[in-house]
C-alpha cells in the first residue's frame, strides 16, 4: 500500500495570507503547506482521497494521480471538502459517479452545499458537465468494504463535534482531532504507520499539540508516525530535528510505501 501527501498544512495553509515570518517566506519546499489531504493506493493499484482541500486540482495534478476510485471524508470543514468540484474531471473521464463516504453530518451538509453533485434529478445544461458522486455514510467502528480493501472509521473529538479517521490495513490516518479516546486507540493498535495532526506548540481547544500528538503517538505505538495539519509556526526542518526518531513532520508530496 502508498500513503502520498497531498496536502499537511492547517486551516489558512502555509504561506499564510499577509504573513511574512521566516516559515511563510521560507524557500524550503517542504514548508510550503497546502490544506490536508491524501490518497491511498492500494496493492491492487485502486485509489482512495481522503478529503477535497480547496487546492486538491493543483495537488493532483501535482503528485502526477489522475483517477480515484473513492472519496473518504472525515468531516465537513471547508478546508477538507471546498475542492469538491474538482471530482467533475475525475468523474466525467469515468463516465459513471465516485463512491464518497463519510460521517453522517457531513454527508448532509455535503449533499445541503453541493446538491448538484448529489442529486442525479440536477441535470447539467446540454453541452456541459458536472461532477457525479453517490452518497454513503460510514458509523464509527464499522468496517466498510471500499475500492477492494477493509476501511475502518475511527470516531474522535474535534471541539463539539466528532469527526471519523480511518484505518485501512496497516495505516491510521487521523486528522483535526484533540484527543484520540481509548476506543480509537484500541482501533489503531498495530498500525505500522500512523498520521496524526499536531496544530501548535500550545493547547488548542479542538486541534492535538505537538507535544499531545507525540504522547498520543506513544500510546498507539505505530512504528513511524508523521504529523499534518502544521502551521507556520515551526519550519520543516526545525520541528524534524527535535522530535523523536519515529515521529516526524509530513509535508506535501510526501510518499510512503505501507507493507
Amino acid at each position: 500500500m502508498k500513503l502520498t501527501f497531498l496536502g499537511t498544512g492547517t486551516s489558512y495553509g502555509v504561506p499564510q495570507i499577509g504573513c511574512h515570518c521566516a516559515v511563510c517566506a521560507s524557500t524550503d519546499s517542504r514548508d510550503r503547506r497546502t490544506r490536508s489531504g491524501a490518497v491511498v493506493e492500494t496493492d491492487a493499484g485502486q485509489r482512495i482521497l481522503i478529503d477535497t482541500p480547496p487546492e486538491l486540482r493543483l495537488q493532483l495534478t501535482g503528485a502526477g494521480i489522475d483517477d480515484v476510485d473513492a472519496v473518504l471524508y472525515t468531516h465537513e470543514h471547508a478546508d477538507h471538502t471546498h475542492g469538491i468540484d474538482d471530482l467533475r474531471a475525475i468523474s466525467q473521464r469515468r463516465r459513471a459517479p465516485i463512491p464518497v463516504y463519510g460521517p453522517g453530518p457531513t454527508m448532509e451538509s455535503l449533499a445541503k452545499r453541493f446538491p448538484y453533485i448529489f442529486d442525479a434529478l440536477i441535470l447539467p445544461a446540454p453541452g456541459t458537465n458536472k461532477p457525479e458522486g453517490t452518497f454513503h455514510v460510514l458509523a464509527h467502528g464499522v468496517s466498510e468494504r471500499i475500492a477492494g480493501v477493509d476501511v475502518m472509521p475511527v470516531a474522535v473529538p474535534h471541539g463539539p463535534m466528532e469527526v471519523l479517521g480511518y484505518r485501512i490495513g496497516a495505516l491510521g490516518y487521523i486528522t483535526d482531532a484533540k484527543e484520540l479516546p481509548p476506543a480509537a486507540v484500541d482501533r489503531l493498535r498495530g498500525v505500522r504507520v500512523l498520521v496524526l495532526n499536531a496544530l501548535l506548540r500550545h493547547a488548542h481547544p479542538t486541534h492535538l499539540s505537538i507535544e499531545e500528538a507525540v504522547s498520543t503517538a506513544r500510546r498507539v505505538g505505530a512504528a513511524r508516525t508523521f504529523l499534518t495539519h502544521l502551521t507556520h509556526e515551526n519550519s520543516h526542518a526545525a520541528l524534524a530535528a527535535e522530535l523523536p526518531a519515529d515521529v516526524q513532520p509530513a509535508y506535501d508530496g510526501l510518499v510512503l510505501s505501507i507493507d
